[in-house]
């Protein structure tokens, strides 16, 4: 019997200018993620011959190409044609550029802004074409929320409306959960569940006809506690739910639903440190006495502090996120999560699979590590020794990081 031996130096030319014809045919996204692709399957491919036989060998091999190559390749897209989608919150940010480029592929898009002549809405009518039209929209108003959707109806009578991206969101306060007003936890719920609702359910009809999509902007804030962010977190992990259920139910109808969890990005919002100067003086002037004392005003200035040090890990280009949103409409197959940005993947990756203290300690390093509330340290009057905390297994106060070390 003839012993099975590897192609030899021809047939892996053959082998060689088909596979880079299959290439050149595919719409793979060039770049660092391709060639690391092809270096592990070069890597991969020195393992086999020495380590399997060559049946085998090959089997592996093509799967695995076959993997990494249909990962990397983009998917087919749908033609913009005269596609209508209606933008929320274009202000700033990833609304605002979504809105550019969306108008500059040929939608038609309807963006929502809080006042007709902010800085945003200025920009956009300025670079934008006549298609695109300025809508005032203050997702707390039902009465914006109303006129909005009549507009949209009246002018969508003859393409319909494709899709629907909800971008708006409100977050105004960084804070442990027992200094955070009941007010913040009511407008981040206000803003970003029930007027996302509201106008999500207002839009269904439309959506349906259109077979369309819904494309919403979440947070990894939504999946995981992050340190003074519960009021924003919470109210995103309620909205990531719904859609999640819209996802189910609008199946039959052909509506694909869409959810986008972006890193830190530096959008107008986020880099506005006059703005959560702000914030801090009203929550401190706000703040009951008995909290103040028992917390302390230096507490709060750490945390802030540490909360725009984490700012300097932004990222300036928005557009992973704005290309994540373009392939929610517009591939034939979206996915149900996007997650645009640097440092997701090992994020979740802990969240999910590592023990609940490194979890913790990741997002203190990440994020905000909170320092000894006053009531705590040692020689305070009236302080309660930090260590008691750690004996009592019924104890309802989680002892300070700081203090556990």
């Amino acid at each position: 019997m003839e012993r099975w031996s590897w192609p030899s130096g021809g047939a892996w030319l053959l082998v060689a200018a088909r596979a880079l014809l299959q290439l050149l045919r595919s719409d793979l996204r060039l770049g660092r993620p391709l060639l690391a692709a092809l270096a592990l399957l070069a890597a991969l491919d020195w393992l086999c011959q020495r380590l399997l036989p060559p049946p085998a060998a090959l089997a592996v091999l093509a799967a695995a190409g076959w993997i990494a190559l249909s990962r990397l390749a983009r998917p087919p897209r749908l033609p913009v044609a005269t596609r209508a989608v209606l933008i929320t919150g274009c202000d700033t940010g990833f609304g605002k550029e979504t809105a550019k480029k969306l108008d500059a592929m040929g939608f038609m898009v309807l963006a929502t802004v809080l006042e007709l002549n902010s800085p945003g809405a200025l920009e956009l009518r300025a670079c934008c074409s006549p298609r695109l039209k300025l809508l005032q929209m203050d997702l707390m108003k039902p009465e914006d929320i109303s006129r909005v959707l009549e507009f949209t109806k009246a002018h969508t009578a003859s393409t319909g409306l494709w899709g629907l991206v909800n971008n708006a969101g409100l977050n105004d306060m960084v804070a442990d959960v027992e200094l955070c007003p009941f007010t913040a936890f009511r407008n981040c719920m206000e803003v970003n569940f029930f007027g996302t609702l509201e106008l999500t359910k207002g839009l269904l009809p439309l959506l349906r006809r259109s077979r369309g999509r819904i494309v919403t902007l979440g947070s990894p804030a939504g999946d995981m506690p992050y340190p003074c962010l519960a009021a924003y977190g919470t109210s995103k992990a309620a909205m990531a739910l719904l859609m999640d259920t819209f996802s189910c139910e609008l199946l039959p109808w052909g509506v694909k639903v869409s959810v986008i969890q972006p890193g830190c990005f530096k959008t107008e919002s986020v880099t506005n440190v006059k703005h959560w100067e702000q914030c801090k003086q009203l929550l401190l002037a706000n703040l009951p006495e008995e909290l103040l004392q028992a917390y302390g005003e230096d507490y709060i200035e750490h945390l802030y502090g540490q909360f725009l040090h984490s700012l300097h890990l932004a990222l300036p280009d928005l557009s992973p996120v704005v290309d994540a949103i373009t392939d929610a409409l517009l591939a034939a197959r979206p996915r149900r999560r996007y997650y645009p940005g640097r440092g997701l993947g090992l994020m979740y990756f802990i969240h999910y699979y590592l023990p609940e203290s490194l979890r913790r300690r990741f997002l203190q390093i990440y994020f905000i590590s909170h320092c000894l509330p006053r009531a705590l340290r040692p020689g305070q009057p009236g302080s309660i020794p930090a260590q008691d905390t750690l004996q009592d297994p019924n104890s309802n106060l989680e002892p300070s990081p700081v203090a556990a070390r």
